[in-house]
C-alpha cells in the first residue's frame, strides 16, 4: 500500500501507540532485568555466571537475529512479523515469570531475544512505510521521544515491581502489554512489505553469527568458574572462533557480484575506512558502557544496601540527559564534525565511570551516585548521536540499511562479550554477589577497566575519525529523528532496519 497516514489522524496515533509499546517491551527487558538480578540469585542460588547468562542469553539471540528479523518483515509483511514477534515475546516472558530454576530462566530469556529480533526492526519499519513522506520525521521523533519516556519510567517501574510484587512480575507485566499491542496492531496498523525484496534469506550467516557469539561468550563466562570442565570451555571457544571464520567465508561468497544478493553482511560495506573505524569505536565504547549498566544496579543493592527502586532509578539522569539533548549534540557534530564531540563525550563518560569507584558500603546517592551519573550521562549525550550519524554518513548510500543494522549488532555484540569477560576478570565469579566486600572490590576493578576501554575508544576516535565525515554528507535523518536515548545499542535507522535479500530460506 502507499504510505498515506497522517500523524495527526486517529489511525496515525494508533500506529504510533502500537510501535512504541511493542519496541518498548523489548527495550525495557534489555535494561530493567538488571534490577531483579539480586532477587533472582537469592531465590535460585545462582552463581555470578548464572546472573550473567540471565542478561546475555537475551542479548545473544537478539544480536544474532535482528538483521534477519528485519528482512523477514520486509518480505512477508512488517505487520505480520511484528505481531509474531510480540506474541513470541509475550510467551517467552510468561516462561521467564514461571521459571523454576536459573537454567529455565536463561532458556526463556534466549527465546525472548528471538521475539525481540522479530519486533524491534519492525516497529520503525512500520512507521517508515505507513506515514506520509512529509510526516515521517515527526512520526519517528514522536516514536523516539515516547520511547525515551518509557526508558526513563522503566527502571523505576522495574524496581517497584521487584520490591512490591516480586521479580517475576518484571517479566509477567509484558503479557498484558503484549495483549494491548496485538489488539491495536491487528485493528489499526496497515500491512506493508517490500515488493522488490528478492533472493534467499541468509539463514546460514545468521546461525553462524549466533553460534560464534554463543561459543565465545560461554568460554569467557565459564573459564573462571573452578567447577567448569576445561575441555568444555576450550571446545566452546574453538567452536565460536570456527563459526566466526565460517561466517566471514559465507558472507564473502554471498557478496560476490555474481552471487544471489542475500548476504546479511555485504563485505564491501567495510570498503569505507571511516565506516570500519567508527564501528571499532562503537565496539569498544558500548562494551565498556554495558559493564556499567550490568554491575551498577547490582552493586547499589549488594554493597550499598539500596532497595530495588532506588537502585533502578539511580541512572535516570543518563536517560533524561540523552532524551533532552541528543538532537543538539547531533546538530553540533553536523556543524563542526564528529571527531571532537565523540572524543570529548567518551572521555567525559570515562570520568563519570571513575567517579563511580567512590560507590561503596556507606554510599550517599546525592554525594556519590548522582555526580557520577550526571558526568557519565553528559558524556554519552555528547557522543552517541554523532557516532550513530557518522556510521550512516560514512557508508555507501546503497548500504544505508545494512550500515545501521551492522552498527546496532556491533554494539549489542560488544555488550554481550564485555559482560561475559570483564566481571570474571575482576574476580566477580561464583557467589561473589553475596559478599558485599568482595563484590565492591570487584566492581571497582571492573569499572576502572571499563574506563580504560573508554579512553581507548576516545583515542581511536581522535586518530581515525575525520572531521569531514558528517559535513560532507547530508544528514541521514532530520533533527526530529535524533531525539533518542540509546544506551543498549544505537537505534536502527528508520526504513533501513533490515538485511538485504528476502525470498526463500536456504
Amino acid at each position: 500500500m502507499t504510505a498515506s497516514i497522517r500523524l495527526s489522524s486517529g489511525t496515525g496515533r494508533w500506529v504510533l501507540l502500537a510501535t512504541v509499546l511493542g519496541s518498548g517491551m523489548a527495550m525495557l527487558d534489555a535494561t530493567v532485568v538488571n534490577v531483579a538480578l539480586p532477587r533472582i540469585g537469592d531465590e535460585f542460588g545462582a552463581s555470578m555466571a548464572g546472573l550473567q547468562w540471565t542478561v546475555n542469553a537475551y542479548t545473544l539471540t537478539l544480536a544474532g537475529l535482528i538483521l534477519l528479523g528485519g528482512s523477514l518483515g520486509d518480505r512477508y509483511g512488517r505487520k505480520s512479523v511484528f505481531l509474531i514477534g510480540v506474541v513470541w515475546f509475550a510467551v517467552a516472558s510468561a516462561l521467564c515469570g514461571a521459571a523454576q530454576d536459573v537454567s529455565m530462566l536463561i532458556a526463556a530469556r534466549a527465546l525472548q531475544g528471538v521475539g525481540g529480533a522479530l519486533l524491534t526492526p519492525g516497529s520503525l519499519a512500520i512507521i517508515q512505510a505507513s506515514f506520509r513522506p512529509d510526516e515521517r520525521a515527526r512520526a519517528v521523533g514522536a516514536w523516539s521521544g515516547l520511547g525515551g519516556v518509557a526508558g526513563a519510567i522503566g527502571p523505576f517501574l522495574g524496581g517497584w515491581l521487584v520490591e512490591a510484587a516480586g521479580w517475576r512480575w518484571v517479566f509477567l507485566l509484558n503479557v498484558p502489554l503484549a495483549a494491548v499491542v496485538i489488539a491495536v496492531t491487528a485493528r489499526h496498523v496497515p500491512e506493508t512489505r517490500d515488493t522488490q525484496a528478492h533472493g534467499r534469506f541468509d539463514v546460514r550467516g545468521a546461525v553462524l553469527a549466533a553460534l560464534c557469539l554463543a561459543g565465545v561468550t560461554y568460554a569467557l563466562t565459564m573459564a573462571p568458574e573452578h567447577d567448569t570442565g576445561r575441555i568444555l570451555v576450550w571446545g566452546s571457544a574453538v567452536a565460536g572462533i570456527a563459526a566466526a571464520v565460517g561466517f566471514v567465508l559465507v558472507e564473502r561468497r554471498r557478496s560476490r557480484p555474481d552471487a544471489d544478493p542475500s548476504a546479511m553482511l555485504p563485505v564491501d560495506v567495510f570498503a569505507s575506512r571511516q565506516f570500519t573505524a567508527i564501528n571499532i569505536v562503537t565496539f569498544v565504547m558500548y562494551g565498556a558502557m554495558s559493564v556499567v549498566f550490568f554491575l551498577l544496579v547490582l552493586t547499589l543493592q549488594v554493597v550499598s544496601g539500596f532497595n530495588p527502586i532506588a537502585a533502578g532509578t539511580a541512572m535516570l539522569p543518563v536517560t533524561v540527559l540523552m532524551l533532552l539533548f541528543s538532537a543538539r549534540s547531533g546538530a553540533l557534530a553536523q556543524r563542526i564534525g564528529p571527531r571532537l564531540p565523540i572524543t570529548a563525550g567518551v572521555l567525559l563518560a570515562a570520568a563519570g565511570m571513575l567517579l563511580m569507584t567512590r560507590i561503596g558500603v556507606h554510599t550517599s546517592y546525592l554525594r556519590d551516585v548522582l555526580p557520577a551519573a550526571l558526568v557519565f550521562g553528559l558524556g554519552l549525550t555528547l557522543a552517541v548521536a554523532p557516532l550513530t550519524a557518522t556510521v550512516l554518513a560514512t557508508a555507501d548510500e546503497r548500504h544505508a540499511g545494512v550500515a545501521s543494522g551492522v552498527n546496532n549488532a556491533v554494539a549489542r555484540a560488544a555488550g554481550l562479550l564485555s559482560v561475559a569477560a570483564i566481571p570474571p576478570l575482576a574476580g566477580l565469579t561464583g557467589a561473589a554477589y553475596t559478599d558485599p566486600a568482595d563484590f565492591g572490590h570487584g566492581f571497582r576493578l571492573a569499572i576502572v577497566t571499563s574506563a580504560i576501554l573508554m579512553v581507548a575508544a576516545a583515542a581511536l576516535t581522535f586518530l581515525t575519525v575525520r572531521d569531514d565525515a558528517l559535513r560532507t554528507a547530508p544528514p541521514a535523518c532530520e533533527p526530529e529523528c535524533r531525539t533518542f536515548s540509546a544506551v543498549a545499542a544505537p537505534p536502527l535507522e528508520p526504513g533501513h532496519a533490515r538485511a538485504p535479500g528476502g525470498a526463500e530460506p536456504d
